[in-house]
């Protein structure tokens, strides 16, 4: 065989390819040679940590992925869940974090895009997409820029790819200065039975290239995704994909016509590494080798090379085997989408990667090892140091008005309308619930009553106080938003952002969030089916907080039975459902010390999960049962935040008791697995004597203010306008 290798392969060289010492040593011993050029770029591409999750591999393995709904966990390009009647939900969340710092509009834009591919390539029509994004601290200088730039970018993609966004978080801290996280999840609805893997199958079989033609845009990008952020930050701009979201929307249509035809054997987006992680994972999948013909790839650049055009991240592409005799049927569809169709390889025996340019052949590598003999590595690791407890006593007593209405007019814990206004959150016609309550919900089109419900939750002070409990918590909190909608939880999606897992402290973080994840979601039933790990986080050696993100997906029976986090309506009683006898009582790392304080002090709320699991499910039973007219999960800034956030949305005021031995912590306290209820009075009583874990009715509903046991009554206006003040002002935007 004649292999191109006009450029030499230097230490250097294989540095900058993301490959250690000792990995290019293996690959020297698994091929016998030398790489070529072109070879070293699909080592680097599917060995690196963005593909391959050689750091946390070992961890994950040890999540919980099944459960009597699941019908595919993680591997493929989405998880799959059963809702019934015949129909799945579909999805998965993912990281553009890289991407979205050095070039914010076009790195948000691609992650909306990527992850939407990851959907309908497995036969789903997307119906909801969320985004988790953190970003420095207001004043730097750098995240006004990143806030505009990622909201307009995930705006403006899917907006016009046509999916309503329904929930996330954002969230600002100065340890995202240097690498802000943008995380992308998605969701779509597909016949159980018509479900699209990516398992090649069958000898001799044409490979398809669908789609965009291929550019030099993203080219490295999962590369540069697997590596620190150092000074010469802007000079990685190249490696940021360009997205066009008609396009996509056009290759939605076609892929899902095409599906219908029967002619699709196996079907991959083509993702972080383009070309080279589609092909060798379809083929490696189905115990086959790939041969790709370069010459008749659609490319929209003059003189591409094999490297560029193998590593190409060019957006809105597909791969796909087909049944030879459908070939001409599936180039019809496509054609009539005015999108690429070309047959760029086939199906063989050998168990090789061959790769064909101009004649010559310019790689040939054992597929299976390309995946399976990545590097796995069981990286050491330190059991993080737990801070002390608070002290109590250090914590001075305060005016409780003046320290809620601080809270609401503060970066973390005011309205995130001016985001999610930039948003299309009713297209299609089916949302029930947009962002700004505890989960968005929409409707399963074609059923008369089910709908779906999501939520992203994490709390990344706790994660850093204690990885442990803060992985449960991040579960719990993500469950408990699903509950207060009237939801039943399904599933879990999960987006592990942490820095650099060579720093053995680092990679503790890492190992305890993944077994409180684990141990939650274990406990709450909750399997995760998909996901994502996105590591070396960090800029110039500082890290951001452990960020492990976890969406939800639930299911509603009878949405006519759906609950809000605001309140119904005036003269109902408040119940306060799973609260410690204060009401209140862990400050630890709370929003109200770090906000109002400016304090990070303290450790983690502790999670206790069998108390989770009894006050979800009675709320739920309650919910589905008719007997509450809306619920509210208790988070960030407590009972007090929770009960401002339910009068504003609603327009409604509340007077609240005083527990006989009241403290800051029974306004202000983050103890977990906390909600509050309301109902009539008569059915507030009943709940409380049916209630499993306590329950207490607190307060009722009615007037045009608030009022905290002794502290000064607050107008809901005046909670309203601290609440909708901040982001606008920050901005420079002006309120409607």
């Amino acid at each position: 065989m004649t292999l191109r290798n006009d450029i030499e392969i230097t230490p250097e060289l294989v540095a900058n390819h993301g490959l250690k010492p000792d990995e290019y040593q293996k690959i020297l011993d698994l091929i016998g040679r030398e790489p070529t050029f072109t070879e070293l770029g699909i080592f680097s591409a599917m060995w690196n940590e963005h593909c391959s999750y050689k750091s946390s591999k070992k961890w994950l393995k040890t999540l919980p992925t099944k459960g009597p709904r699941v019908l595919q966990g993680p591997g493929e390009n989405a998880g799959v869940v059963d809702i019934g009647d015949g129909q799945a939900v579909v999805f998965k969340m993912e990281s553009h974090n890289h991407p979205s710092f050095i070039e914010p509009y076009q790195g948000a834009a691609t992650g909306v895009g990527g992850i939407l591919r990851d959907v309908f390539t497995m036969g789903a029509r997307p119906i909801a997409a969320m985004n988790a994004l953190r970003f420095g601290e207001p004043d730097h200088e750098k995240t006004k820029h990143l806030v505009s730039g990622v909201v307009a970018g995930v705006g403006g993609y899917g907006n016009s790819f046509g999916v309503p966004t329904v929930g996330g978080e954002v969230q600002f801290d100065a340890r995202y200065n240097g690498n802000i996280l943008v995380n992308a999840f998605a969701a779509g609805l597909a016949d159980t039975d018509k479900i699209f893997l990516s398992e090649a199958k069958g000898v001799g079989l044409p490979v398809v290239y669908l789609g965009a033609k291929t550019g030099r845009d993203g080219v490295g990008g999962a590369t540069m995704a697997s590596a620190e952020f150092g000074d010469d930050i802007e000079e990685k701009r190249p490696t940021v994909q360009v997205g066009d979201p008609f396009t996509e929307k056009r290759l939605l249509e076609a892929c899902l016509e095409l599906m219908k035809t029967g002619a699709v054997i196996a079907i991959q987006d083509m993702g972080a590494a383009g070309l080279t992680c589609s092909a060798v994972e379809m083929g490696a999948k189905g115990d086959l080798g790939i041969e790709l013909n370069l010459d008749a790839v659609p490319v929209r650049e003059e003189r591409m090379t094999p490297y560029e055009m193998m590593l190409s991240e060019s957006q809105e592409r597909m791969l796909m085997v087909l049944h030879p005799e459908k070939e001409a049927e599936a180039r019809a569809v496509f054609e009539k989408w005015e999108l690429d169709f070309a047959t760029v390889g086939k199906t063989t025996d050998d168990l090789r990667f061959r790769v064909l340019f101009q004649g010559d052949e310019v790689a040939n590598l054992p597929i299976k090892e390309l995946g399976d003999e990545a590097p796995e590595y069981d990286r050491p690791w330190v059991a993080p140091t737990l801070p002390a407890p608070l002290d109590p006593a250090s914590v001075p007593d305060a005016d409780i008005a003046e320290g809620l209405l601080a809270l609401l007019d503060s970066a973390n814990h005011s309205s995130r309308r001016w985001v999610y206004e930039q948003y299309d959150t009713l297209i299609q016609g089916n949302s029930l619930q947009t962002p700004g309550g505890d989960g968005g919900v929409v409707r399963v089109e074609g059923h008369p009553t089910k709908a779906l419900a999501f939520a992203s939750d994490v709390n990344p002070r706790y994660c850093e106080a204690d990885p442990f409990e803060g992985g449960k918590q991040a579960v719990a909190e993500c469950w408990r938003n699903l509950i207060a909608t009237g939801s039943e939880p399904l599933a879990a999606t999960d987006n592990l952002n942490f820095g650099n897992p060579e720093r053995p402290e680092i990679m503790g973080q890492i190992v305890h969030a993944i077994k409180g994840i684990g141990e939650a979601c274990t406990a709450l039933d909750f399997p995760i089916v998909s996901g994502n790990v996105s590591l070396y986080n960090e800029t110039n050696g500082r890290g951001i907080l452990p960020t492990p993100t976890i969406a939800g997906v639930g299911l509603i029976e009878d949405h006519a039975k759906m609950v809000r986090s605001g309140f119904a309506r005036e003269g109902d009683a408040i119940v306060l459902i799973g609260a410690p006898e204060n009401w209140g009582s862990h400050l630890g790392q709370s929003a109200y010390l770090r906000d109002v304080l400016g304090r990070r002090e303290g450790t983690a709320p502790y999670v206790d999960l069998a108390h989770e699991k009894k006050a979800g499910l009675f709320v739920l039973s309650l919910i589905r049962d008719g007997k509450v007219r809306s619920a509210h999960d208790l988070s960030d800034g407590g009972l007090a935040l929770a009960l401002a956030e339910a009068a504003i949305k609603s327009g409604i005021g509340a007077e609240i008791a005083t527990p006989e031995h009241a403290t800051l912590a029974t306004w202000f306290g983050e103890d977990q697995g906390r909600y509050i209820v309301t109902a009539s009075a008569d059915e507030a009583d009943e709940i409380v004597a049916a209630s499993p874990v306590s329950a207490v009715v607190i307060g009722s509903t009615g007037g045009d203010a608030l009022k905290l046991g002794q502290a000064r009554s607050i107008s809901v206006a005046e909670l309203g306008s601290a609440y909708e003040g901040w982001f606008p002002a920050f901005m420079g935007a002006t309120i409607n």
